[in-house]
């Protein structure tokens, strides 16, 4: 795990039986540190966001939205490495083509967002600086093509606007979510997700990720 890990989530990994090798900020030093730690225990490493189990067992989030709300117009969920928005991209399409996807990220963060507008895959060139520490990989090698075709727009977020969606989710809706989930609330209440397509009306927003560190979290509310 990388050093900026909120401790909560550390924790939890223990809580489980799992031992927690940390490594340095970045994508580079923590795929560096996953192969090590392979090669010494003899293991096989799955990525988070790139494996095609991982990313069809993250679109099972679609279809069981979809099976509770069909009539849904749109998507919305926050992209970091791929593998989430991609699995969504997916199984909403295949069961409801006409269904819109958006991803929303933050503009600390903005790979995705630069990376679809140029029409090709563009990494980040280090670790970014943002308070959603999920939303800090840059979209894959799997991913990218899938989000290439499926998605319909990257709606990016100043960190301000990710800390104020977060704060009305705990507030308004009392559920405890991180600033990498209130990344997509905060895209869905942003200025350009407003001027969509009206036909859009009924939109399904994707909250995954709980893992904070209150005291910290607090701070900045």
């Amino acid at each position: 795990m990388q050093s900026i890990s909120p401790q909560i989530k550390v924790d939890a990994v223990r809580g489980y039986g799992a031992t927690v090798v940390f490594c340095e900020r970045g994508e580079k030093a923590r795929q560096e540190m996953a192969d090590k730690v392979a090669e010494e225990e003899g293991a096989i490493f799955l990525s988070s966001a790139q494996h095609p189990d991982v990313i069809a067992g993250q679109g099972t989030m679609a279809v069981e939205l979809l099976q509770q709300v069909p009539d849904l117009d749109a998507i919305v969920a926050s992209v970091s490495g791929g593998g989430m928005v991609a699995g969504i991209c997916i199984a909403a399409k295949h069961i409801k083509p006409s269904i819109k996807i958006y991803a929303g990220e933050p503009i600390n963060a903005d790979d995705c967002a630069k990376s679809f507008a140029a029409g090709k895959r563009i990494p980040l060139p280090g670790p970014p600086n943002t308070i959603a520490d999920g939303n800090v990989a840059s979209v894959g090698y799997n991913t990218w093509p899938i989000i290439k075709d499926y998605l319909e727009d990257v709606v990016t977020v100043s960190e301000e606007e990710i800390i104020q969606a977060t704060r009305l989710m705990w507030e308004r809706v009392k559920i405890c979510i991180e600033p990498s989930a209130g990344t997509a609330v905060a895209a869905v209440l942003s200025d350009k997700f407003k001027a969509i397509p009206k036909d859009v009306k009924k939109v399904g927003v994707i909250l995954s990720g709980g893992n904070l560190d209150i005291p910290k979290i607090a701070a900045l509310f």
